[in-house]
C-alpha cells in the first residue's frame, strides 16, 4: 500500500526537484565559476564571494535591503494591523476597507509605472507639496519613498488577512477581559493581540520574506539608481547577471540572497515555534 501510494507523491516530488532543486545546484554552481553566457564556465572557486564582500554596490544593496525590511514590518504590516482594528467593530467597516484593498491589484511593476512620474523630479507630488525634492534622485529618499508607494499597494491585503485573524478570536475571552474592567489598549494588548499571535506570524513571515527578495517596484521605478544607490540584494543579483553579463558573480549574488532569505526565514519561524 505504501508503495502504491508513493507512485502518485513521485510525481510531484520530481516536478518540485525539477522547477525549485535543480535551478538552485546550477546556480551554486556558476557561483564558483567566472561565466559570460557565452564560453564554457572557468571555475575560480570561491573568488566571486571573495569579491561580494568587496563590492561598495553590495554593501549598498544590502543597506536598503534592510531598510525595506524594517519599513515592511513597520509600514505595511503595522498600519494593516491599525486599519484592522479600528475597522473591525464599526458600522460600514468592510466598506472603509475597500480604497485600501483597489492597490493590491497592481503589480510591483505596474506601482513603478504609476508612480515613477508623480515622484520624479518637478512632478506631482513636488507640485502639490509646492517642494523641490528630488524624491527618486537622492538616497535615502529614493527608497523611502518606494516604500511608501509599496506600503500603498500592500496595506489593503495585511489589512484584511488582520480582519480574518480578529473574526477568528472567540468572543467569550474577550466579553470575560471586558467584563473585568479591560478596554480599549490594555484589552487589545492582554487579550485580542496574544490570540492573533498565529495569524501574525504568517503575516510577517510573508512581508519578511517579500522584503528581502524585493525587486520589480525598484527596477522599474529608479533602476537601481542614481547610480546604484537605491539597489536591493535582488536588483544587484539581476544587473550582474542578465545586464553585465558576468552570471559567475551574478549567481553568487542569488546564493547569498538564498542564504539570508532562508536563515531569515528559519530563524523568525524558529522564534515563533518556541513562543
Amino acid at each position: 500500500m505504501g508503495r502504491f501510494r508513493s507512485g502518485y507523491v513521485a510525481p510531484a516530488v520530481l516536478l518540485v526537484a525539477g522547477l525549485l532543486y535543480a535551478p538552485f545546484v546550477w546556480t551554486g554552481y556558476l557561483s564558483l565559476t567566472q561565466y559570460d553566457g557565452l564560453a564554457d564556465p572557468e571555475w575560480v572557486g570561491l573568488r566571486n564571494f571573495a569579491k561580494l564582500f568587496q563590492d561598495p554596490a553590495l554593501l549598498t544593496s544590502t543597506r536598503n535591503t534592510l531598510l525595506w525590511v524594517v519599513g515592511t514590518m513597520v509600514l505595511p504590516v503595522g498600519l494593516g494591523l491599525l486599519v484592522a482594528v479600528l475597522s473591525y467593530d464599526i458600522k460600514g467597516g468592510a466598506w472603509f476597507r475597500v480604497p485600501f484593498m483597489l492597490p493590491y491589484a497592481l503589480s510591483g511593476a505596474g506601482l513603478g509605472l504609476v508612480w515613477s512620474p508623480i515622484l520624479s523630479h518637478g512632478g506631482v507630488a513636488n507640485l502639490l507639496l509646492g517642494s523641490d525634492t528630488a524624491f527618486l534622485q537622492e538616497e535615502p529618499h529614493n527608497t523611502f519613498a518606494m516604500l511608501l508607494v509599496w506600503t500603498w499597494q500592500q496595506l489593503g491585503v495585511n489589512t484584511l488577512l488582520f480582519v480574518v485573524g480578529l473574526q477568528s478570536i472567540p468572543k467569550e475571552p474577550i466579553e470575560a477581559a471586558r467584563i473585568d474592567g479591560a478596554s480599549g489598549w490594555r484589552l487589545f494588548r492582554h487579550v485580542i493581540w496574544p490570540l492573533m499571535a498565529p495569524l501574525t506570524a504568517v503575516v510577517v513571515g510573508l512581508a519578511l520574506v517579500a522584503s528581502l527578495k524585493t525587486f520589480d517596484i525598484v527596477w522599474v521605478t529608479t533602476q537601481g539608481g542614481p547610480g546604484r544607490n537605491s539597489e536591493t540584494l535582488a536588483v544587484t543579483m539581476y544587473r550582474d547577471t542578465f545586464v553585465a553579463n558576468n552570471y559567475g558573480y551574478g549567481s553568487a549574488v542569488a546564493v547569498l540572497l538564498t542564504v539570508v532569505t532562508g536563515l531569515a526565514s528559519y530563524l523568525y519561524l524558529r522564534r515563533q515555534v518556541r513562543t
